[in-house]
């Protein structure tokens, strides 16, 4: 594998490029006479009402956070950055969409952060690529970001779905069976999510006993929570997320479920763990960034300031993905000494983050080919509270590098294409 690096570009790439269908065409937005002469902006684009809000809300914290650092250290290209922030909603791609041609179109700016709904990410990377801008994904995890959909501009910070199902699938099958219900969402992410899921279950001779298809949004998980318990898996895999997770896990324990089957699934986050009774708080799944880390450096120093805008709160992965999306930006901006896309975009290949940006071991890295972030996974297992701490509600049980999980770049579906 190439080792993480980085390096320059030599020559300056202009583009010309058309805004989607209906929207008129605008200059390309590298060439920095054409976009704020002052500020450098940054667009954030995330769901700030639905099932997702928190999420949304959480790493729009992160990015301020960030901008405020940045802004402290010179900004960007000596200029003072400006966060500029869209309710995507978390259910809604043609609002999304319209939104991000708000802020690429109206406001000019200059890097483009979000989603954390994958089918919004996927629909945002086309319309930030028809721009010619730097974009983020903070948030959305469907394998296709970085894979069948890539784009030499769209980077991406949290996981694919591939990488948190490979990461704990062994741990499943050890500590429960490979007899698996789905409880999955209706939409990419689910999907993907459960497909991983089936590809390990397929490799390791285990059996998917059912799977239920629920709408995003959803309240009552009675009627799939009945199909899963007779169904009579090892273990009912929630691949639920923000408020739905909260819904479903609670509803499980509700019915008893626990008592009969293990509980699991990939992705998990603190926001769903604060948002559960102590009870509710069990199972064994995947966290993409944790605040306990007592030997990363500059780990405490992000909590503290954190928690000083977060209502004395600890940080959660989103908070995370905001803040490194965020300091991504600036750095590739600075490094290049220019907000051309094409320079940035080439800098970031297989670019490592800074440990004060990367929070965590194993100095993750874009990986070239793919733009995906090569992190460290944390699988492990929820608890009711924390022995010294109460907000401690995760204990991580085993660290897995990035590399290990992901798919190799030629197995991702991605075919880069750069600009002539």
């Amino acid at each position: 594998m190439t080792q993480p690096k980085s390096f320059p570009i030599g020559r300056r790439t202009v583009l010309k490029a058309a805004a989607a269908a209906g929207v008129a065409q605008v200059a390309a937005p590298f060439v920095i006479s054409a976009r704020a002469a002052e500020t450098v902006k940054i667009g954030l684009n995330d769901p700030l009402t639905g099932t997702y809000a928190l999420l949304g809300k959480n790493e729009q914290i992160g990015c301020q956070l960030a901008v405020e650092q940045i802004n402290k250290k010179g900004g960007i290209l000596g200029r003072k950055v400006e966060l500029l922030v869209e309710d995507s909603t978390s259910a809604d791609t043609g609002i999304a969409v319209q939104k991000a041609h708000k802020l690429i179109d109206r406001d000019k700016v200059n890097f483009l952060l979000g989603n954390v709904n994958s089918a919004m990410a996927i629909a945002l990377g086309e319309v930030s690529n028809q721009a010619g801008i730097l974009h983020i994904v903070t948030g959305g995890h469907t394998d296709s970001v970085t894979g069948t959909d890539c784009h030499w501009n769209v980077f991406r910070v949290c996981n694919t779905t591939r990488m948190e199902t490979n990461s704990v699938s062994s741990t499943l099958f050890k500590k429960y069976g490979k007899k698996f219900y789905f409880i999955t969402p209706d939409y990419a992410f689910g999907h993907t999510l459960q497909q991983g899921f089936e590809a390990a279950l397929k490799a390791n001779n285990g059996t998917e006993t059912g799977a239920s298809l629920t709408p995003l949004g959803s309240t009552d998980f009675s009627s799939y929570l009945i199909k899963a318990e007779a169904s009579k898996p090892d273990v009912i895999i929630f691949l639920t997320a923000g408020q739905d997770s909260v819904n479903a896990l609670k509803q499980a324990v509700q019915f008893g479920l626990n008592k009969k089957f293990g509980i699991a699934g990939a992705q998990q986050e603190l926001e769903v763990l604060e948002g559960l009774p102590p009870e509710a708080r069990i199972g064994t799944w995947v966290f993409e960034w944790y605040w306990r880390q007592p030997n990363v450096p500059h780990v405490k120093e992000f909590v503290a300031e954190i928690r000083k805008v977060n209502g004395g709160k600890v940080p959660t992965a989103r908070h995370w993905f905001g803040y490194a999306s965020t300091w991504t930006c600036a750095l590739a901006a600075n490094h290049t000494k220019s907000l051309n896309a094409l320079k940035m975009a080439k800098f970031l290949q297989n670019f490592k983050l800074p440990p004060e940006v990367a929070l965590m071991p194993n100095n993750p890295f874009y990986r070239e080919g793919d733009n995906q972030l090569m992190p460290t996974l944390y699988v492990g297992h929820a608890q009711e509270k924390g022995k010294d701490d109460p907000e401690d509600l995760f204990v991580v049980d085993k660290e897995v590098k990035g590399v290990d999980a992901a798919l190799p770049v030629a197995e991702t579906g991605c075919k880069m294409k750069w600009p002539a």
